[in-house]
Protein backbone atom coordinates (compact mmCIF):
# COMPACT_ATOMS: atom_id res chain seq x y z
CA UNK A 1 0.00 0.00 0.00
CA UNK A 2 1.68 3.45 -1.11
CA UNK A 3 0.60 6.74 -1.20
CA UNK A 4 -0.89 9.47 1.34
CA UNK A 5 -3.65 11.86 1.26
CA UNK A 6 -2.78 13.88 -1.37
CA UNK A 7 -2.79 10.82 -3.23
CA UNK A 8 -6.39 12.54 -3.95
CA UNK A 9 -6.12 15.42 -6.78
CA UNK A 10 -7.06 18.39 -5.15
CA UNK A 11 -5.93 17.54 -2.09
CA UNK A 12 -2.99 19.69 0.03
CA UNK A 13 -1.64 18.62 3.42
CA UNK A 14 0.36 21.02 5.57
CA UNK A 15 1.88 20.60 8.85
CA UNK A 16 2.87 23.24 11.73
CA UNK A 17 4.51 22.66 15.10
CA UNK A 18 6.44 23.25 17.79
CA UNK A 19 9.11 20.18 18.43
CA UNK A 20 9.90 22.45 22.37
CA UNK A 21 5.93 22.25 23.28
CA UNK A 22 5.62 19.25 21.67
CA UNK A 23 2.73 20.10 19.70
CA UNK A 24 1.20 21.60 16.17
CA UNK A 25 -1.07 21.19 13.68
CA UNK A 26 -2.11 19.39 10.51
CA UNK A 27 -4.48 21.27 7.80
CA UNK A 28 -6.27 19.16 5.02
CA UNK A 29 -7.05 21.79 2.27
CA UNK A 30 -9.83 20.31 0.45
CA UNK A 31 -10.88 21.37 -3.47
CA UNK A 32 -13.82 23.48 -4.07
CA UNK A 33 -16.91 21.78 -3.61
CA UNK A 34 -15.77 18.93 -1.28
CA UNK A 35 -18.50 17.30 0.94
CA UNK A 36 -17.76 16.25 4.58
CA UNK A 37 -18.79 13.63 7.03
CA UNK A 38 -17.90 13.18 10.65
CA UNK A 39 -18.40 10.12 12.80
CA UNK A 40 -17.51 11.24 16.77
CA UNK A 41 -16.80 7.85 18.68
CA UNK A 42 -14.74 8.56 21.86
CA UNK A 43 -15.82 9.68 24.91
CA UNK A 44 -13.89 13.07 25.17
CA UNK A 45 -13.87 14.67 22.15
CA UNK A 46 -12.51 18.43 21.53
CA UNK A 47 -14.35 19.39 18.24
CA UNK A 48 -15.32 21.95 16.89
CA UNK A 49 -17.68 22.81 13.75
CA UNK A 50 -18.61 19.08 13.36
CA UNK A 51 -22.55 20.02 13.66
CA UNK A 52 -23.14 21.48 10.29
CA UNK A 53 -21.60 17.97 9.00
CA UNK A 54 -24.72 16.59 9.62
CA UNK A 55 -26.59 15.87 6.44
CA UNK A 56 -29.43 18.05 7.29
CA UNK A 57 -27.50 20.77 8.36
CA UNK A 58 -27.42 23.73 5.63
CA UNK A 59 -23.89 24.22 4.92
CA UNK A 60 -22.87 21.95 1.91
CA UNK A 61 -19.09 22.18 1.08
CA UNK A 62 -16.40 22.48 3.50
CA UNK A 63 -13.01 24.29 2.60
CA UNK A 64 -10.86 22.65 5.10
CA UNK A 65 -10.22 20.16 7.91
CA UNK A 66 -7.49 21.07 10.93
CA UNK A 67 -6.70 18.85 13.38
CA UNK A 68 -4.64 20.09 16.08
CA UNK A 69 -2.55 19.45 19.43
CA UNK A 70 -3.10 21.45 22.68
CA UNK A 71 -6.52 19.96 23.62
CA UNK A 72 -9.24 22.55 23.07
CA UNK A 73 -7.39 25.42 23.41
CA UNK A 74 -5.92 24.66 20.29
CA UNK A 75 -9.03 24.50 17.90
CA UNK A 76 -7.58 28.30 18.21
CA UNK A 77 -5.57 27.25 15.04
CA UNK A 78 -8.75 26.78 12.64
CA UNK A 79 -9.27 30.18 12.83
CA UNK A 80 -5.94 30.70 11.33
CA UNK A 81 -6.71 28.34 8.86
CA UNK A 82 -10.35 30.27 7.96
CA UNK A 83 -8.11 33.59 7.80
CA UNK A 84 -6.19 32.14 5.22
CA UNK A 85 -8.60 30.94 3.02
CA UNK A 86 -10.72 33.89 3.49
CA UNK A 87 -7.51 35.63 1.90
CA UNK A 88 -7.76 33.35 -0.80
CA UNK A 89 -11.69 34.05 -1.21
CA UNK A 90 -12.66 30.37 -0.26
CA UNK A 91 -15.79 29.83 1.75
CA UNK A 92 -19.71 29.92 2.13
CA UNK A 93 -20.96 32.64 0.29
CA UNK A 94 -23.48 34.53 3.37
CA UNK A 95 -24.34 37.60 1.33
CA UNK A 96 -22.25 40.21 3.17
CA UNK A 97 -19.24 37.75 3.10
CA UNK A 98 -17.58 34.45 2.65
CA UNK A 99 -17.09 32.35 5.45
CA UNK A 100 -14.57 29.70 5.32
CA UNK A 101 -15.79 26.44 6.59
CA UNK A 102 -13.15 24.46 8.99
CA UNK A 103 -14.12 21.64 11.12
CA UNK A 104 -11.50 20.73 13.82
CA UNK A 105 -10.69 18.42 16.19
CA UNK A 106 -8.19 18.26 19.10
CA UNK A 107 -5.93 15.78 20.84
CA UNK A 108 -4.71 16.31 24.41
CA UNK A 109 -0.86 16.45 24.39
CA UNK A 110 -0.14 18.47 27.38
CA UNK A 111 1.33 15.77 29.36
CA UNK A 112 4.40 15.86 26.99
CA UNK A 113 6.35 18.92 26.56
CA UNK A 114 5.10 22.00 28.00
CA UNK A 115 1.56 22.31 29.02
CA UNK A 116 1.60 26.39 28.57
CA UNK A 117 1.64 26.24 24.88
CA UNK A 118 -0.75 25.01 22.20
CA UNK A 119 -1.52 25.59 18.44
CA UNK A 120 -3.01 29.28 18.09
CA UNK A 121 -3.89 31.13 14.84
CA UNK A 122 -0.80 31.88 13.49
CA UNK A 123 0.16 27.97 13.52
CA UNK A 124 -3.02 27.61 11.83
CA UNK A 125 -1.92 30.27 9.01
CA UNK A 126 1.84 28.60 9.19
CA UNK A 127 0.35 25.11 8.38
CA UNK A 128 -1.92 26.50 5.41
CA UNK A 129 1.22 28.17 3.95
CA UNK A 130 3.12 25.20 4.23
CA UNK A 131 0.46 22.94 2.50
CA UNK A 132 1.85 20.59 -0.37
CA UNK A 133 -0.22 18.64 -2.57
CA UNK A 134 3.07 16.59 -2.56
CA UNK A 135 3.89 13.23 -0.35
CA UNK A 136 2.68 14.28 3.02
CA UNK A 137 5.27 14.13 5.98
CA UNK A 138 4.92 11.47 8.51
CA UNK A 139 5.99 10.79 12.04
CA UNK A 140 6.19 13.82 14.97
CA UNK A 141 4.75 16.38 12.79
CA UNK A 142 2.24 18.26 13.24
CA UNK A 143 -0.93 17.19 14.56
CA UNK A 144 1.43 14.16 15.46
CA UNK A 145 4.31 15.84 17.53
CA UNK A 146 3.03 15.99 20.70
CA UNK A 147 0.81 12.25 20.12
CA UNK A 148 1.47 9.03 22.20
CA UNK A 149 0.21 5.71 22.91
CA UNK A 150 -0.04 2.94 25.56
CA UNK A 151 -0.80 4.85 28.60
CA UNK A 152 -2.74 2.11 30.65
CA UNK A 153 0.25 1.74 32.95
CA UNK A 154 1.16 5.28 33.63
CA UNK A 155 2.40 8.41 31.48
CA UNK A 156 6.05 7.24 31.70
CA UNK A 157 5.35 3.92 30.50
CA UNK A 158 3.90 4.98 27.50
CA UNK A 159 5.55 5.30 23.39
CA UNK A 160 6.14 8.09 21.54
CA UNK A 161 3.45 7.60 18.16
CA UNK A 162 2.66 10.39 15.37
CA UNK A 163 1.12 10.80 12.26
CA UNK A 164 0.71 8.58 9.54
CA UNK A 165 -1.30 8.23 5.61
CA UNK A 166 -1.83 5.67 3.04
CA UNK A 167 -3.89 5.41 0.25
CA UNK A 168 -5.62 2.85 -1.79
CA UNK A 169 -6.21 2.74 -5.82
CA UNK A 170 -9.89 0.67 -6.50
CA UNK A 171 -9.91 -1.18 -9.63
CA UNK A 172 -12.01 1.00 -11.71
CA UNK A 173 -9.53 4.12 -10.42
CA UNK A 174 -11.37 5.80 -7.27
CA UNK A 175 -8.43 6.75 -4.78
CA UNK A 176 -9.08 6.66 -1.11
CA UNK A 177 -6.49 7.92 1.03
CA UNK A 178 -6.29 8.50 4.92
CA UNK A 179 -4.42 9.92 7.40
CA UNK A 180 -4.41 9.57 11.20
CA UNK A 181 -3.20 11.17 14.70
CA UNK A 182 -2.36 8.40 16.79
CA UNK A 183 -2.72 9.52 20.26
CA UNK A 184 -4.23 6.55 21.92
CA UNK A 185 -5.01 5.03 25.59
CA UNK A 186 -4.63 1.56 24.24
CA UNK A 187 -2.26 0.04 22.09
CA UNK A 188 -1.49 -0.23 18.87
CA UNK A 189 -1.88 -3.53 17.06
CA UNK A 190 -0.61 -4.78 13.60
CA UNK A 191 -3.63 -5.06 11.31
CA UNK A 192 -4.77 -8.76 11.27
CA UNK A 193 -2.86 -9.99 13.70
CA UNK A 194 -2.45 -9.60 17.56
CA UNK A 195 1.13 -8.25 17.58
CA UNK A 196 1.93 -4.96 19.39
CA UNK A 197 3.77 -2.38 17.23
CA UNK A 198 3.58 0.07 20.10
CA UNK A 199 1.89 0.44 23.98
CA UNK A 200 2.57 -0.07 27.31
CA UNK A 201 5.75 -1.38 28.48
CA UNK A 202 6.74 -3.49 31.39
CA UNK A 203 9.71 -2.24 33.54
CA UNK A 204 12.14 -4.62 31.74
CA UNK A 205 11.68 -3.35 28.34
CA UNK A 206 8.47 -4.96 27.03
CA UNK A 207 4.89 -4.80 26.38
CA UNK A 208 2.31 -5.09 29.32
CA UNK A 209 -0.35 -6.08 26.74
CA UNK A 210 -3.88 -6.69 27.81
CA UNK A 211 -2.52 -7.07 31.67
CA UNK A 212 -2.24 -3.44 31.41
CA UNK A 213 -6.14 -3.51 32.14
CA UNK A 214 -5.67 -4.81 34.65
CA UNK A 215 -3.20 -2.42 36.65
CA UNK A 216 -6.24 -0.50 38.50
CA UNK A 217 -5.11 2.82 36.82
CA UNK A 218 -7.64 5.30 36.20
CA UNK A 219 -6.69 7.46 32.98
CA UNK A 220 -7.43 11.20 33.55
CA UNK A 221 -10.54 12.05 30.96
CA UNK A 222 -9.95 13.32 27.88
CA UNK A 223 -6.13 12.76 27.73
CA UNK A 224 -6.54 10.31 24.63
CA UNK A 225 -7.67 10.28 20.80
CA UNK A 226 -6.72 8.94 17.65
CA UNK A 227 -7.92 11.96 15.01
CA UNK A 228 -8.29 10.57 11.23
CA UNK A 229 -9.56 11.78 8.00
CA UNK A 230 -10.43 9.81 5.38
CA UNK A 231 -10.57 11.35 1.55
CA UNK A 232 -12.07 10.17 -1.76
CA UNK A 233 -12.27 11.35 -4.97
CA UNK A 234 -15.89 10.05 -5.96
CA UNK A 235 -18.54 12.31 -5.08
CA UNK A 236 -20.49 11.45 -2.01
CA UNK A 237 -23.18 13.90 -0.77
CA UNK A 238 -22.96 14.36 3.06
CA UNK A 239 -25.07 11.24 4.51
CA UNK A 240 -22.38 9.59 2.08
CA UNK A 241 -20.17 11.14 3.52
CA UNK A 242 -21.43 10.07 7.07
CA UNK A 243 -21.82 6.79 6.02
CA UNK A 244 -17.71 6.53 4.97
CA UNK A 245 -16.40 7.85 8.09
CA UNK A 246 -18.65 5.14 9.98
CA UNK A 247 -16.60 2.44 8.18
CA UNK A 248 -13.53 4.05 8.25
CA UNK A 249 -13.86 3.68 12.08
CA UNK A 250 -13.58 0.01 11.83
CA UNK A 251 -9.78 0.53 11.55
CA UNK A 252 -9.43 1.91 15.05
CA UNK A 253 -11.04 -1.49 16.57
CA UNK A 254 -9.30 -3.31 14.41
CA UNK A 255 -5.67 -1.55 15.39
CA UNK A 256 -6.39 0.00 18.70
CA UNK A 257 -7.24 -1.96 21.29
CA UNK A 258 -8.86 -0.59 23.83
CA UNK A 259 -10.36 2.28 21.65
CA UNK A 260 -13.75 4.52 21.93
CA UNK A 261 -12.92 4.21 25.82
CA UNK A 262 -14.96 6.92 27.93
CA UNK A 263 -11.22 8.87 28.12
CA UNK A 264 -10.98 8.65 23.95
CA UNK A 265 -12.17 11.46 21.47
CA UNK A 266 -11.93 9.55 18.42
CA UNK A 267 -13.32 11.01 15.48
CA UNK A 268 -12.72 10.19 11.82
CA UNK A 269 -13.58 12.92 9.34
CA UNK A 270 -15.01 11.55 5.58
CA UNK A 271 -14.26 13.51 2.25
CA UNK A 272 -15.75 13.33 -0.59
CA UNK A 273 -14.00 15.31 -3.76
CA UNK A 274 -16.81 14.30 -6.37
CA UNK A 275 -14.21 14.29 -9.13
CA UNK A 276 -15.41 10.65 -10.06
CA UNK A 277 -18.76 8.44 -10.19
CA UNK A 278 -19.08 6.74 -6.59
CA UNK A 279 -18.04 2.35 -6.95
CA UNK A 280 -20.52 2.08 -4.26
CA UNK A 281 -20.39 2.72 -0.32
CA UNK A 282 -19.71 -0.79 -0.01
CA UNK A 283 -16.17 -1.23 -1.57
CA UNK A 284 -15.38 2.57 -0.49
CA UNK A 285 -16.19 1.72 2.95
CA UNK A 286 -14.04 -1.28 2.92
CA UNK A 287 -11.21 0.49 1.21
CA UNK A 288 -11.18 3.56 3.90
CA UNK A 289 -10.87 0.96 6.78
CA UNK A 290 -7.86 -0.72 5.00
CA UNK A 291 -6.33 2.56 4.21
CA UNK A 292 -6.84 3.94 7.95
CA UNK A 293 -5.67 1.27 9.41
CA UNK A 294 -2.31 1.05 7.22
CA UNK A 295 -2.11 4.92 8.31
CA UNK A 296 -2.37 4.30 12.08
CA UNK A 297 0.02 1.44 11.85
CA UNK A 298 2.57 3.86 9.86
CA UNK A 299 1.70 6.82 12.49
CA UNK A 300 3.74 4.59 15.21
CA UNK A 301 6.25 2.86 13.03
CA UNK A 302 7.61 6.39 11.76
CA UNK A 303 7.36 7.94 14.87
CA UNK A 304 10.97 9.40 16.86
CA UNK A 305 11.57 9.21 20.33
CA UNK A 306 10.81 12.79 21.84
CA UNK A 307 9.70 13.67 25.36
CA UNK A 308 11.72 10.78 27.17
CA UNK A 309 9.10 8.40 25.29
CA UNK A 310 10.83 5.99 22.90
CA UNK A 311 9.29 4.91 19.28
CA UNK A 312 9.12 1.61 17.92
CA UNK A 313 12.72 1.83 17.05
CA UNK A 314 14.36 2.78 20.41
CA UNK A 315 11.77 0.64 22.94
CA UNK A 316 14.44 -1.81 23.61
CA UNK A 317 17.19 0.41 24.93
CA UNK A 318 14.52 1.60 27.26
CA UNK A 319 14.92 -1.46 29.14
CA UNK A 320 14.74 -1.07 32.98
CA UNK A 321 13.78 2.42 32.40
CA UNK A 322 9.90 2.61 32.89
CA UNK A 323 8.51 3.01 36.36
CA UNK A 324 6.50 0.23 38.07
CA UNK A 325 2.66 1.47 37.53
CA UNK A 326 2.66 1.48 41.82
CA UNK A 327 5.75 4.39 42.14
CA UNK A 328 3.19 7.11 41.20
CA UNK A 329 4.97 10.60 40.24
Amino acid sequence: MAGSLTSVPGVAVGHAHDLEALTGCTVVLLPPGATVGVDVRGGAPATRETDLLRPTAMVPHVDAICLCGGSAFGLDAAGGVMRWLRAQGRGFEAGVARVPIVPAAAIFDLGIGRADRWPDTAMGEAACRAASTGPVAEGCVGAGAGATVGKLLCPAAAMKSGLGSSALLLPDGTTVAALAVTNALGDVYRDGTRAIIAGARRPDGGFAGPAALGSGRLPGPGEHTTLAVVVTDAALDKAGCQKLAEMAQDALARTIRPVHTPFDGDIVFAAATGARPTPGLLHLGAAAADALAAAIERSVLLATSLGGLPACGERASYAGHVPHPANKH
